[in-house]
């Protein structure tokens, strides 16, 4: 059964797009463990809307915190304490998608990083990263820290406009395929997104679906 875990080089780079695209294409339940800042909404009905998904497959959060912040920041200004309990991945029937929150090394608390979490999982990663300039940097690096911490990384996917050699040189130098770009979309809407990723994102052939 397929349990993938969605992050990014960095925050606001398309990765809850990305994760709506792949829950759909999936056929799968998603879930944002943290979300850190809800106005106007958060990633889950951001995703609700994107993916087409049916209302039981978008998982409520363990976690959602009002400010706009990294998670630990977010917890101690709106005085929640975040369990690693709390945090243990959903039983559900059928192909999971997890969103982590901004980079691979946001802090979740002051001692646990997101790859920390993703670790703990024991489930693959998908790396979302940007295709311009200083990209090869944030996403080989991200890589290198989810590898020190024996997480998986499955692939990389790629998110903005086309950029030929920044496309070839990470996944050659990191050994990670790479599943494709994702171009940004304009209008951003399910129908549009629901096509980019079949015209664009190549899944490998053993992810399931339902």
């Amino acid at each position: 059964m397929t349990r993938l875990i969605v992050t990014g080089t960095d925050t606001d780079i398309g990765k809850t797009v990305f994760a709506a695209g792949l829950a759909a294409a999936l056929g799968a339940y998603y879930w944002k463990p943290i979300q850190a800042g809800v106005d106007p909404q958060g990633d889950k009905e951001r995703v609700a809307t994107l993916s087409g998904l049916p209302p039981e497959r978008i998982l409520p959060e363990a976690y959602r915190l009002a400010t706009p912040a990294s998670p630990h920041l977010a917890a101690r200004i709106d005085g929640v304490d975040i369990s690693l309990d709390r945090l243990a991945l959903p039983r559900v029937d059928g192909p999971l998608v997890v969103e982590g929150a901004g980079g691979v090394l946001v802090p979740v608390s002051e001692s646990l990083l997101m790859a920390d979490l993703f670790a703990y999982w024991g489930q693959p990663a998908i790396l979302c990263a940007r295709t311009g300039l200083g990209t090869i940097n944030h996403s080989l690096l991200s890589i290198e820290a989810l590898r020190a911490r024996g997480v998986h990384v499955v692939g990389i996917a790629f998110i903005g406009d086309a950029h030929e050699e920044n496309e070839r040189i990470i996944p050659h130098i990191a050994g990670v395929p790479s599943l494709g770009r994702l171009p940004l979309l304009d209008p951003l809407e399910r129908d549009s997104l629901a096509a980019a990723f079949r015209a664009h994102i190549h899944l490998p052939d053993n992810f399931n679906s339902r």
